[in-house]
């Protein structure tokens, strides 16, 4: 209806849901709740709609990574870069691979599992600086142990990736990584090298719809951009619940859109 009483309205939504992804990953994370369903809601093919918005965020990713990256933990970059990699570029052809009618059906439960990942990503990373402070020192984790903990979540990265993040970052502490700045800058790691790939994979395929992916990428760098501005200034475990009743609210909206169909 909006579409119909303003003219190009669903720019205008693309542009604001852009920006406020933008400031969202900044500041909590969760941002393709809103851009994702954006992308949609510009008439692209669900499988399309969530290759381009993989593109558009991912240079937020690369600014975030070039902030941290003091804090990456070298001797792990050989495992957790070639199994982001390998499960990433796994993960798009398999979303490449999937019918656009049945991504459709899994787009709310996938809307849901990662908002439900992020929801209990406050607590538990909680948990784990008050574990790391606990500790001193490096525990030495096993390579292949750990590159076959972390391919399915790389592969759900390259998939779709909303909670993927988290889920690394879980993993990682399991196997005794217990600094937290060490845990977000590999998180941090592991998501761009996976979408990397998957951007590839995305591209050589022609998955991108070009225009809408330019404007959605200048809008949620401009965001990235605020919202780093002023993340350290909000209330964290405000910004999380923000970004977990949003996408409980957006998942629910994609159930009732189905049984409605």
């Amino acid at each position: 209806m909006l579409s119909g009483q303003i003219p190009h309205a669903h720019y205008l939504w693309l542009v604001l849901a852009s920006c406020i992804a933008g400031i969202m990953n900044a500041m909590a994370g969760g941002g393709s709740f809103i851009s994702f369903p954006a992308m949609l809601g510009m008439g692209i093919p669900p499988v399309q709609a969530n290759a381009t918005n993989t593109v558009a965020l991912w240079p937020g990713q690369i600014a975030s990574l070039a902030h941290l990256w003091g804090d990456v933990r070298r001797r792990l970059l050989p495992v957790v870069g070639l199994t982001s990699l390998l499960g990433g570029v796994a993960g798009a052809e398999v979303l490449l691979h999937t019918r656009q009618e049945t991504f459709l059906r899994l787009i709310p439960w996938l809307i849901l599992g990662g908002t439900l990942i992020f929801g209990v990503s406050g607590p538990v990373s909680k948990w784990l600086r008050s574990r790391g402070r606990q500790h001193q020192g490096e525990r030495p984790i096993p390579p292949i142990p750990l590159m076959l903990a972390l391919f399915p979540v790389c592969f759900y990265i390259g998939y779709f990736g909303a909670g993927g993040g988290f889920l690394v970052m879980t993993i990682l502490a399991l196997f005794g990584m217990e600094e937290m700045h060490q845990l977000n800058a590999m998180k941090v790691v592991a998501a761009s090298a996976s979408n990397f790939v998957a951007i590839v994979t995305f591209i050589v395929t022609g998955s991108i719809v070009w225009h809408d992916c330019l404007l959605s990428m200048v809008f949620a760098a401009a965001g990235g951009y605020i919202g780093a501005r002023f993340a350290k200034r909000m209330n964290g475990d405000l910004l999380r619940g923000i970004v977990v009743v949003t996408g409980l609210c957006i998942a629910g909206a994609f159930f009732w859109k189905q049984a409605h169909a």
